[in-house]
């Protein structure tokens, strides 16, 4: 492996000026292309025609890893055992294996935190038997934008309890795939299984 100090200089392909250019490694903070975040002060190839990065060596991959795994927040909580197996029951209904679970979490989530109606049912939800139980199991969602995901759903559905938020979550998804079986989305969901199975 080529290991590139401050003040190398060598021809790479810059992005912005479509062209072979001269680049001369500096210490930068680099955006992700998404926007969202910032790794600061790695080694990385300046274009010197028009300023910007045309290339990061692999030398700063694992500073790249290590702001990415920052940005992955981990939402943690406890849960019934059965609110577990009601998950698990949903994820074979679509034809995918317990490791879709948090995939399928994420999802509605996602979906609920934009759509405040459906929001708003989730605290009908919790009244539910199935509601209730001894907390004695974990549920585990990582992901850069599960965080934002769950603030946005706790203002819109009037529930600030992580546990409860996710269980009235757990709820929903039990009743449109396995209560209440909505087509539409079962379909939309057992896409997603087939492209990440």
């Amino acid at each position: 492996m080529i290991i590139c100090k401050v003040g190398d200089e060598e021809k790479a392909e810059c992005g912005m000026c479509e062209a072979f250019r001269m680049v001369s490694y500096q210490l930068r903070d680099v955006p992700f292309d998404d926007g969202s975040g910032i790794v600061k002060n790695i080694i990385a190839g300046v274009c010197k025609t028009c300023g910007n990065v045309a290339v990061i060596p692999f030398q700063s991959v694992p500073a790249i890893k290590k702001q990415l795994q920052v940005q992955r927040k981990a939402v943690e909580s406890r849960v019934p055992a059965h609110m577990i197996d009601l998950l698990n029951l949903a994820s074979a209904e679509l034809g995918a294996t317990p490791d879709f679970v948090p995939l399928l979490l994420k999802y509605y989530i996602h979906q609920l935190a934009s759509d405040p109606e459906a929001a708003v049912r989730l605290v009908t939800l919790l009244t539910s038997e199935l509601a209730t139980g001894l907390a004695n199991k974990r549920l585990s969602l990582k992901g850069r934008e599960i965080g934002n995901d769950i603030e946005k759903l706790k203002g819109l559905s009037q529930i600030d309890n992580t546990t409860e938020l996710l269980k009235g979550v757990v709820l929903m998804i039990h009743n449109d795939l396995l209560v209440e079986p909505d087509a539409q989305r079962i379909a939309l969901l057992k896409s997603f299984v087939a492209t990440v199975a």
